[in-house]
């Protein structure tokens, strides 16, 4: 991989942060059902921390965190694996999440199962942690969420590209999404 391929992702990279007023005095409680519906998708194989879940604790992480959650196993991950080949308990498991969360159920319900799946034994960001997160707990649509609004909003204002110019018939549109579009909206060509 060449270096201009390296910087040109670089260059991609958008850091967006949502910021909470304060964080809430009483601690982000686990649904009720939601460690339930978790251990029924699961099976001690894949998931060998699965029957531990209740015994994780979850707290609200500072106002000013660059992430909605994070799962911290409190042993080195060369333990944490060990432990999980030989089936052994995982040790105290802290879960962080944001307190911007408080004001989104859907997407605070979305993130506490991502991490609680981490929390399970599921540590990698693979294709079937995606598909139980999903399944579990979805993600909100962007018209159901201000704040994942208000992310892409921080994300675009970020970007150097503010609008898109169709290559074929020269059609200019402000920039709304993250992504390039695939098709022009006047001529319907594919977009490049």
């Amino acid at each position: 991989m060449g270096d201009d391929t390296v910087r040109s992702r670089l260059t991609r990279f958008v850091s967006a942060t949502a910021r909470a007023r304060k964080v809430p005095k009483t601690p982000p409680e686990i649904p009720d059902g939601m460690l339930g519906h978790i251990s029924a998708k699961l099976d001690e194989q894949e998931a060998p921390f699965v029957r531990h879940l209740s015994r994780v604790r979850v707290e609200w992480l500072e106002i000013e965190a660059d992430r909605l959650g994070n799962t911290c196993f409190e042993i080195p991950p060369h333990e944490l694996e060990m432990r999980k080949r030989q089936r052994l308990p995982p040790g105290p498991i802290t879960i962080g999440i944001h307190p911007i969360l408080a004001e989104d159920t859907m997407l605070f319900a979305h993130t506490l199962v991502h991490e609680l799946l981490h929390a399970a034994g599921l540590t990698e960001h693979n294709v079937k942690h995606t598909e139980l997160v999903n399944e579990i707990a979805p993600s909100p649509k962007l018209s159901e969420s201000a704040l994942l609004r208000e992310i892409r909003d921080q994300a675009l204002g970020q970007q150097e590209v503010k609008d898109w110019t169709c290559s074929h018939c020269g059609f200019v549109w402000d920039r709304t999404t993250v992504r390039a579009p695939s098709r022009c909206p006047k001529c319907a060509r594919p977009f490049r």
